[in-house]
C-alpha cells in the first residue's frame, strides 16, 4: 500500500461518513412526505437549527452526549450508525473495486447508500419508496456493464437469469402465501428490489444473497417472536434482510463462492 493509496481510503472513508450524514435527512424525511433540501437540518423536538459543528458526522455526537445541544433531547444512535455503516461500506467498496475499475468501485459505493436507505425506512415504516428501487436500477444495470470480473457477455447473461429466477421466486412465492394466508404476504416492492438484485449480482450471487437473506431472516424474526410474544400473523418488513444480503454479496460474494467450491473440490 503506497501513499497514494492511504490518501485514497481515506477521502472514500470521510466522504462516506458525510454521506451518511445526508442518508440521516432522507431515511427521516422522505416518509413523512418532507423536503430533502429545506428547512435545514433542525431538532425535531424543540426546531434548534443545527450549526455546522453540530453537524460533524460521529464527532458531534459525541461531542454532546448523543442529545440536543438545546433542549437536551436524546439523539436515536441511529444517525450515528447510518453515517458508519456508510462510512464503511464506502471505504469496503474503494479497496475491494479501486483497483480493478475505479467506475466499478464508485457505482458501488453509490448502490450501497441507496440499500441502507431502504433498509431503514422499511424496517421502520414497511415502506418501500418508487424512487430508491428506479436509483437503484439504474445503478445496478450501470453497474453491470462495467463489471470488470468478466467479459460483458457471460455478465449480461448471468443478470439476466439473476433477475428472471428473482421474479420467478418471488412473485411465485407472494402468490403461494397470498393464497395460504388471504393476504398479501410480499409486497411489489419487494419484489422489484429481490428482481433488482438478481440483475446486479447474476445468478451466483443472488443466490448467497437469498442464502444469507433466509438465515438471517428466519434467526431473527424467531427471536422477535420469543422475544414479544408476537402471534404468527403479525407481518414484519423483509426488505431489510433482503437489503443485507445483496450488500454482503455485492461486496464478497465472489470470495465466498470462490471459498466454498475450493472447499468442495469444485
Amino acid at each position: 500500500m503506497d501513499y497514494m493509496d492511504i490518501v485514497v481510503y481515506v477521502m472514500a472513508g470521510i466522504l462516506g461518513l458525510c454521506i451518511g450524514s445526508f442518508l440521516n435527512v432522507v431515511i427521516y424525511r422522505v416518509p413523512e412526505g418532507m423536503s430533502i433540501a429545506s428547512p435545514p437540518s433542525h431538532c425535531p423536538k424543540c426546531g434548534y437549527r443545527l450549526k455546522w459543528y453540530d453537524n460533524i458526522p460521529v464527532i458531534s455526537y459525541l461531542f454532546l452526549g448523543g442529545k440536543c445541544r438545546s433542549c437536551k433531547t436524546h439523539i436515536s444512535f441511529r444517525y450515528t450508525l447510518v453515517e458508519l455503516l456508510n462510512g464503511a461500506l464506502t471505504l469496503l467498496s474503494v479497496i475491494l473495486f479501486w483497483k480493478e475499475s475505479i467506475v466499478y468501485a464508485i457505482l458501488c459505493a453509490l448502490i450501497c447508500p441507496v440499500l441502507i436507505c431502504i433498509f431503514f425506512i422499511d424496517l421502520e415504516h414497511s415502506l418501500i419508496f418508487n424512487v430508491f428501487l428506479w436509483i437503484y436500477g439504474g445503478l445496478s444495470v450501470a453497474a453491470v456493464i462495467f463489471d470488470p470480473s468478466k467479459a460483458i457477455l457471460p455478465t449480461l447473461l448471468s443478470s439476466a437469469i439473476g433477475g428472471a429466477a428473482a421474479f420467478a421466486v418471488f412473485f411465485g412465492l407472494r402468490l403461494v402465501f397470498t393464497k395460504i394466508a388471504g393476504k398479501e404476504a410480499l409486497g411489489d416492492g419487494d419484489v422489484f428490489l429481490a428482481v433488482i438484485s438478481g440483475v446486479l449480482l447474476g445468478w451466483e450471487r443472488f443466490l448467497l444473497a437469498m442464502l444469507i437473506t433466509s438465515i438471517s431472516g428466519s434467526v431473527i424474526l424467531l427471536i422477535l417472536r420469543k422475544k414479544h410474544g408476537d402471534e404468527k400473523d403479525h407481518e414484519y418488513p423483509f426488505a431489510p434482510y433482503i437489503c443485507a444480503g445483496v450488500t454482503v454479496a455485492l461486496l464478497f460474494g465472489r470470495q465466498i463462492i470462490s471459498f466454498y467450491t475450493s472447499l468442495i473440490g469444485v
